[in-house]
This record gives structure tokens, C-alpha cells and sequence, in this order.
């Protein structure tokens, strides 16, 4: 696993839970308290007993906690830019995610992210299935609800049980007045 992303979720634990859920984390699962080194490559194992750790710790369910995970990463502007570069509005984002691994690699090739793959099921309902390990569907959940609420959509977003897949249903494209969002850095505004 990508080091990138082993320290997402390392920064998501210190910055959601505090730095002594870290310590404790990293303590049971022999990482260094510096945590992980963002262009190194870690086992799969190493990531999965991470997240299991951290999710006993917090008594929470792993999916759960993945889904907080992707709300998290939303959250973060580097991120967030990359994913609002997807379109003017809710739709014109969820059809840009078949490219988002594409766009990822623009920035670290060596990423390995799902491939994604959003499916129409009805009139403004989708599928996004996420061809990979196990975790991203939850973890794209979170994503989606996040992007929703950015853009001020109304958007019922269900990670599917057993599934790397998320149900999509757009209720309203213009709910709220979403976040605002300028392609120049720094504008100041």
C-alpha cells in the first residue's frame, strides 16, 4: 500500500481522535509513532490491521469508520480540488469519477487506487462500483456525502453491505448553496 495513503489514515486518526489514539494504534501494530512515510510502500496487511486496530479501539464498526475516513479526505483542499475539478455540479461530478484514478496518477503515478466505475440504475440513481480492496466502498461513501454537501446537493449515498459499491440517489441537484470553489489558488475571496 501506498505510503500516501497509509499516512491519510494515520492523519485522520490523530486529527479525528486525538494523538494518543495514534500512539496506541501505532504501539499495536508496530508502526513507529512517526507514523508512516508518505512515498514508501507498506504491506496491504500492514493498512487492513491498522484500520481493524483503530476501529476496536473506537468500538466502531470498520466500515464506519472508512466512511468517516472518506468525509475526512473530502474535507482536505489538496483533495478537495482535485475532486471539484470534476464538474460544475453534483452530476457532471459523479460522471467524472470513471477518470478519477486517471486524474490521481497525474499527481503520484504510483498510486494505486480502485478502479471506479459508475453505473446509471435509474432516472437519477447510480451505482459506483470500486474494483479493488477491500474498504473503498465505504470509503468512497464518505466521499460522495461529502462532495454532496459541497456542492449543495440532496443526495441519499448507501454503501452497499458486502459490496465495494455505493447507491446513489440525486433527490434535488440544488438543495443548498454549496461551497465555493475557485480553479485559481489564493484568490482571496
Amino acid at each position: 500500500m501506498h505510503g500516501l495513503i497509509n499516512r491519510s489514515i494515520q492523519c485522520f486518526l490523530r486529527d479525528t481522535y486525538g494523538a494518543a489514539l495514534w500512539t496506541r494504534v501505532a504501539a499495536a501494530t508496530d508502526v513507529s509513532a512517526e507514523g508512516f512515510e508518505t512515498m514508501l510502500t507498506y504491506a496491504e496487511a500492514l493498512t487492513d490491521r491498522v484500520i481493524d486496530v483503530a476501529a476496536r479501539e473506537l468500538d466502531r464498526p470498520r466500515e464506519a469508520l472508512l466512511e468517516d475516513l472518506g468525509t475526512y479526505l473530502a474535507s482536505l483542499e489538496p483533495l478537495r480540488r482535485l475532486l471539484r475539478f470534476g464538474g460544475v455540479d453534483y452530476i457532471d461530478f459523479l460522471h467524472s469519477l470513471d477518470e478519477l484514478t486517471e486524474r490521481a496518477h497525474l499527481a503520484v503515478p504510483e498510486l494505486d487506487l480502485p478502479d471506479i466505475r459508475l453505473i446509471p440504475v435509474g432516472p437519477d440513481r447510480y451505482r459506483l462500483a470500486c474494483a479493488g480492496r477491500r474498504g473503498y466502498g465505504a470509503v468512497f461513501a464518505g466521499i460522495l456525502r461529502a462532495m454532496a454537501d459541497d456542492y449543495g446537493a440532496l443526495a441519499l449515498i448507501d454503501a452497499e453491505e458486502g459490496a465495494e459499491a455505493v447507491g446513489i440517489e440525486l433527490l434535488q441537484s440544488r438543495f443548498a448553496e454549496g461551497r465555493r470553489f475557485d480553479l485559481a489558488l489564493g484568490s482571496g475571496r
